[in-house]
């Protein structure tokens, strides 16, 4: 049985045989479609009781990554990554065409995207996104906070700041549904027109409480991403915090190979 570093407490047995399923998964060792072997199959293969592969299928469903079939067993979802492409997701002809970034996204891989809004309202700015913004921490903002899911998994947490005096005025910005096109558009609406989009991306372990509200294993790997939406006049109109299964998503950069 294995050990935490430095000698920590040993990790449960079942911890490390879902753990094995999962990045077997995540590997495409078993790709959608695919039967997770059987209890008994398990029980030979991990030489182990079948309740220590009971508690660990357990696990296994937590992660999302499998459904359970009544008299089948257990089922590899399909689950193929929405791609994020640098120089397409952000076009201002989505927006006129009444279509999101992540919409738009998840439409072009097949996929059934639904996004469920989980709080709007005033908050106080944390201070690396007022730094962002350019006002002090602490300052109210309009805080969305979203949960986006693909074929009735979630896969990703996203929560936009925007500066108070910028939305105080735009009604729908405070709307569970902004409108066809989204909060941009509606930005957009009322003059605020955007010259860029800068994101930074970090890739981590998710906590146990995102790791919860993404289905995902604990410790699964996540991209941790911040947006800036800036406008042709240089300002900082809004800054996305988002939070994404890493297997759900490959992005896509051009970079433009001049002075």
């Amino acid at each position: 049985m294995g050990t935490a570093a430095g000698g920590g407490r040993a990790v449960p047995r079942y911890v490390q045989i879902a753990d094995d399923i999962v990045q077997q998964i995540r590997a495409g060792a078993l790709g959608p479609g695919d039967m997770v072997p059987s209890e008994s199959e398990l029980v030979e293969r991990y030489g182990v009781a079948g309740g220590t592969i009971r508690k660990a299928m357990v696990e296994v469903r937590a992660s999302g990554l499998v459904e359970t079939r009544h008299g089948k067993g257990s089922i590899v979802k399909a689950r193929p990554p929405v791609r994020h492409r640098s120089s397409d997701r952000f076009r201002r002809t989505h927006r006129q065409e009444g279509r999101a970034a992540y919409l738009a996204e998840s439409a072009q891989s097949g996929a059934e995207a639904k996004v469920s809004v989980l709080f709007i309202g005033p908050m106080e700015a944390p201070e690396e996104i007022a730094g962002r913004l350019g006002v002090t921490a602490g300052t109210q903002v309009l805080a969305r906070r979203r949960l986006y899911f693909r074929d009735g998994t979630p896969v990703e947490t996203a929560t936009s700041y925007l500066p108070w005096d910028v939305v105080k005025d735009i009604p729908e910005l405070f709307s569970e549904n902004p409108g066809p096109g989204g909060i941009y558009a509606r930005l957009e609406d009322q003059g605020h027109v955007f010259a860029e989009f800068v994101e930074t991306l970090q890739a981590r372990p998710a906590a146990k409480a995102e790791a919860t509200e993404l289905s995902l294993s604990p410790g699964a790997p996540v991209i941790h991403l911040l947006r800036d939406a800036v406008t042709e006049e240089g300002r900082v109109v809004e800054v996305c915090d988002t939070l994404m299964a890493a297997d759900q998503f490959v992005f896509e950069y051009r970079i433009p190979a001049r002075d």
